[in-house]
C-alpha cells in the first residue's frame, strides 16, 4: 500500500528539480554540436581514433556487461525490485559523502553510495523480521524513502554557495561526457569480481537460487550466498552510477536478462547473453547519443535495452510471439484439416469401404458443418494433396441427382488412418491401463490424436499387445493398413 504513495512522492521530486536544472539533460548528452557532417561524425565514432571515445564507449560497454551477468541473477532470484531499490537508496549516501569531503572526491562518494545503499538493505531486513510489514512493503518504503532524501540533499548542495560546481545532478540520470580513465577502474574491478564469483560458485548460486530449501538441506550457507549477491549487485550499481545514474540502472540490471530469458532456459546461456545484450545497449545508445542533439546518454542507452527487449519479445524464433502466433495458428490449420480427414475415413467407414469415393453432403453431415464451411475445408484438402473432387457428367444430371463426389488420396489416406488409429488405441489405453470408463474417454483422445508421436503409438501397442478394436467395438486400423493404402481396401474393415 505504501508503494503508489511514495512513487508519486519520488516523480513530484523528481519533476521539482529538472525544472530548477535544466542542464541535467543536456550535459548527459555525449555530443551537442547542431551542425555537424553525420557520415564524418559516424566514421569518427566507430574508427575510435578519438581518446575520449574509447574511454566512453569502453565505459558504456563495461557497464552493460556489469549489469547484464548481474541482472541474471536479479531476475532469476526474483531481485528485480529489490535492485530497484538499492539503486535508489544510494543516492543519499552521495549527498552525504559531498558534504564531508566538500569535493566530488569518487572515492568518498562512492563508499558514501556503498553505506547508503547497505543502510537501505538492512532497514528493509529489520523491517522484514520484526514488523508484519511485507518484503515489497519494505522495499517500496526504503526505495522511496531515500530517494526523495537524496533528492532533498541533492537539491540543498545546488543551492548552497558551492553546490552549483558540484555536479551532483549527472548521479540521477548519468554522464558519460565526463568520464575519463581513472573512472574505468571501478568498473573493470567490478567485471573481474563478477567474473570470478560466477565462475568459482556457478552450482552453489544457482542451487540456492532454484531450490533454496534442498541447498540449505545439503548443507549450502543460503543466507552467505544471498548476501553474495547483494554486494555483488551493490559493487555493480554504485560503480555503474556516474554514466547511467539511479534512475536508470536498475533498468540495465532487468530488461537484458529479461530479454535473455526469451531466447534461452539455460542460467549459464542466459549470462552470457545478458552481458551481450548489456554491451550492445551501451554501445549503441552512445552512438545515437553521439550523433544526435539533445540526447542524453544514460536513458538512450536503456531505451535501446528495450528496443532489444521488444524486438526479441515478437520476433525471438523459440518465443517471440509472432512466431509463436503463426506456429499457433498452423497448429490450428493442422489440426482443423486433420479432423477433416479423420471425418472422411469415418465417413467411408460407415459406408463399409464399399467405394473409394463419398458424397460431400455425408462429410458436411458427419462434421455438422454448412456446405460452404466444408466446401472450404475440401479446397484445403485439395490444395494440399490430400484429396480430390468429381462432378456427375452433365449428360447424367438430368437422370441423377447433382452430387459432389471426394476422393482421398494416398496421403490423405494416410493421415486419416494415423488419425483413426492414435484416437481409438488412446481410448484403448486409457480405459485398459487407467480404468476409464469407455464413455469418458473421446474427448481426451482428441487432443491427444494430433500430438503424439509414432514412438508411443508403436510403445503403445506393445503395451497393449497389438489390438484390433477400441473399447467401442471399431476396428483399429494397423501400421500393415495404412501403408496398403486406398488402391487395396483395408483388412481392417473385415476384421
Amino acid at each position: 500500500m505504501f508503494l503508489p504513495i511514495w512513487k508519486k512522492l519520488k516523480y513530484m521530486l523528481l519533476i521539482l528539480v529538472l525544472s530548477k536544472e535544466a542542464s541535467v539533460l543536456k550535459a548527459a548528452q555525449i555530443s551537442s554540436e547542431s551542425d555537424k557532417d553525420w557520415i564524418n561524425q559516424a566514421i569518427r565514432f566507430w574508427t575510435f581514433t578519438d581518446p575520449s571515445i574509447q574511454i566512453i564507449a569502453l565505459g558504456a560497454i563495461l557497464i552493460g556487461i556489469n549489469c547484464g551477468l548481474m541482472g541474471g541473477y536479479v531476475v532469476s532470484r526474483r531481485l528485480s525490485m529489490f535492485g530497484d531499490t538499492l539503486s535508489h537508496a544510494v543516492l543519499p549516501g552521495i549527498a552525504v559523502g559531498f558534504m564531508f569531503s566538500q569535493s566530488k572526491n569518487e572515492a568518498v562518494l562512492m563508499i558514501g553510495a556503498t553505506l547508503s545503499g547497505f543502510l537501505g538493505v538492512g532497514i528493509i531486513s529489520l523491517l522484514k523480521r520484526h514488523t508484519k510489514m511485507k518484503e515489497d512493503s519494505a522495499m517500496g518504503l526504503v526505495l522511496s524513502g531515500f530517494y526523495a532524501l537524496g533528492i532533498c540533499l541533492i537539491t540543498y548542495l545546488q543551492q548552497s554557495p558551492n553546490g552549483g560546481a558540484s555536479g551532483l545532478e549527472s548521479y540521477l540520470f548519468g554522464s558519460l561526457v565526463g568520464l575519463s580513465d581513472r573512472d574505468l577502474v571501478p568498473l573493470c574491478f567490478c567485471l573481474s569480481l563478477i567474473i570470478i564469483c560466477f565462475i568459482l560458485l556457478n552450482k552453489e548460486l544457482l542451487l540456492s537460487g532454484f531450490d533454496p530449501s534442498f541447498a540449505r538441506s545439503v548443507g549450502l550457507p543460503v543466507d552467505i550466498l544471498q548476501f553474495c549477491i547483494w554486494i555483488l549487485m551493490a559493487f555493480c550499481i554504485v560503480s555503474s552510477l556516474q554514466v547511467i545514474g539511479v534512475v536508470l540502472v536498475s533498468a540495465l540490471l532487468i530488461i537484458p536478462a529479461a530479454t535473455a530469458g526469451l531466447l534461452t532456459y539455460r542460467m549459464s546461456q542466459i549470462l552470457v547473453f545478458s552481458g551481450i545484450l548489456g554491451a550492445l545497449s551501451g554501445i549503441v545508445g552512445c552512438f545515437l547519443s553521439f550523433m544526435g542533439e539533445r540526447l542524453p546518454a544514460g536513458p538512450v542507452i536503456v531505451l535501446c535495452s528495450t528496443l532489444l527487449f521488444l524486438a526479441v519479445l515478437f520476433f525471438s524464433p523459440a518465443r517471440g510471439i509472432l512466431p509463436s502466433w503463426f506456429r499457433t495458428r498452423r497448429r490450428g490449420q493442422r489440426i482443423r484439416f486433420e479432423n477433416t480427414l479423420k471425418a472422411c475415413y469415418q465417413v467411408l467407414e460407415s459406408r463399409s469401404f464399399s467405394s473409394q469415393s463419398f458424397p460431400q453432403t455425408a462429410l458436411a453431415q458427419r462434421r455438422g458443418k454448412s456446405d460452404a464451411e466444408i466446401e472450404k475445408e475440401i479446397g484445403v484438402l485439395i490444395r494440399e494433396g490430400y484429396a480430390t473432387r468429381q462432378e456427375f457428367p452433365t449428360e447424367q444430371k438430368s437422370e441423377l441427382p447433382s452430387e459432389t463426389m471426394v476422393s482421398l488420396t494416398p496421403s490423405g489416406w494416410e493421415i486419416a488412418s494415423r488419425m483413426i488409429r492414435n484416437h481409438r488405441l488412446w481410448e484403448l489405453y486409457l480405459t485398459k491401463e487407467a480404468s476409464y470408463a469407455p464413455d469418458h474417454v473421446h474427448d481426451d483422445a482428441e487432443k491427444i490424436e494430433h500430438v503424439i508421436g509414432e514412438k508411443t503409438v508403436r510403445q503403445i501397442e506393445r503395451i497393449l499387445d497389438n489390438p484390433q478394436r477400441d473399447p467401442h467395438g471399431k476396428p483399429i486400423p494397423s501400421q500393415d493398413d495404412i501403408d496398403r493404402g486406398w488402391l487395396s481396401p483395408p483388412l481392417v474393415a473385415d476384421k
